[in-house]
This record gives C-alpha cells, sequence and structure tokens, in this order.
C-alpha cells in the first residue's frame, strides 16, 4: 500500500516510505538493444530490461501459468522490477529484494521507476553531483519516476519534486542482470 509520497516540511520536502506487499512491455527499455537481441525475444524487446508493476495486486507465480502456484501478491503499483526471461505471455521478473518469480505481461508496464535502497532518505540533488543542493529526500523503499541516468547520477521525480539522485542510493537502474538465473 502507497503512503503520501511527499510531505513539505520547512523548504525541505520528503518523500515518505512505501510499504512493499505487492508492467504491456512498452516504453523506452529496448531502445539501445541490437536488433539481432530483440529477434529472439517474443517480445521484440532486450532481456533483461527494467519495467514497473501495473497494478495493485499481483501474482508472483513459481512459473509461467496460471496453473503454477502463486507464492505471494506484490501490492505495490510502480514497483521497479527486471525482466531476466519471457515467453509470449510470461515474464520472469527480478524485484530489489532478489526474489526471482513469474508474473503474467499484462502486468507489468514500460514506464520506468526506482525505488530508494539506501539506509537513510537519499539526497535528491537541483544538479547531478553530490555538492548540488537537494530539492528533496527520498526515504527508504519510496518509489521515484526514473527521467533518465546521467554516469552515476539518475535524474527522477516524485508528486512534483525533480532532481538527481546517486544511482547507489536506488534500484532499477544497474547494469545486467540483477538476479542470477538458474540454468535449466
Amino acid at each position: 500500500m502507497r503512503q503520501t509520497a511527499i510531505w513539505a516540511s520547512a523548504p525541505i520536502l520528503m518523500a515518505a516510505s512505501l510499504a512493499l506487499g505487492g508492467c504491456g512491455d512498452h516504453g523506452s527499455e529496448g531502445k539501445d538493444c541490437p536488433a539481432a537481441l530483440k529477434a529472439k525475444t517474443p517480445s521484440g524487446f532486450c532481456v533483461p530490461r527494467y519495467v514497473s508493476l501495473k497494478r495493485d495486486e499481483v501474482f508472483a507465480r513459481k512459473g509461467p501459468g496460471k496453473d503454477y502456484d502463486a507464492l505471494f501478491v506484490y501490492r505495490a503499483k510502480g514497483l521497479p522490477v527486471q525482466i531476466v526471461q519471457e515467453t509470449t505471455d510470461w515474464r520472469r521478473i527480478c524485484d530489489s529484494d532478489g526474489q526471482l518469480i513469474w508474473v503474467h505481461r499484462q502486468m507489468v508496464d514500460g514506464r520506468r521507476t526506482v525505488i530508494a535502497t539506501s539506509a537513510q532518505p537519499a539526497p535528491i540533488r537541483k544538479a547531478p553531483k553530490a555538492t548540488a543542493a537537494p530539492a528533496g529526500f527520498l526515504n527508504v523503499k519510496a518509489l521515484a519516476s526514473l527521467d533518465h541516468c546521467k554516469g552515476d547520477w539518475c535524474k527522477v521525480s516524485v508528486d512534483g519534486v525533480s532532481g538527481w539522485v546517486a544511482k547507489s542510493d536506488v534500484w532499477g537502474a544497474g547494469d545486467g542482470v540483477q538476479c542470477k538465473v538458474p540454468t535449466p
């Protein structure tokens, strides 16, 4: 369940925590993918790629089909996940906790988000440098929309506040596969 994402306190805005519990594959996540790789996936997008959960309730399944047991339910619309495998209708995803499960393709959205993972609120800076003034703070487990990354910094926005957060303070923008996928 999502709580208020931003609240004002003096001139600084803070993003509130998101309680984790509970993605169409469209958007820019495949734009840098070589054409040969795109052709090999059922969706035509690269794997791995980041997406977000599309609904407030998403069943995490043991395998790619409704006949597989639901292991748990995500209750966090907008949660960033990484697709690491896919079939025509199912996506194997990795989340920020390292869970590796299957969800139906209609449960994911190409919109990019990140989740704060630092031990303390992460500053959202006005420029992509550590000395820039903060525009606000992203609390641990808070979600933010991801615009793009530039080196070690990512431009994010949440409830009207936008700026730059260190890539190391968020999950959903890292390079490569984020969960080890077992080989069959």
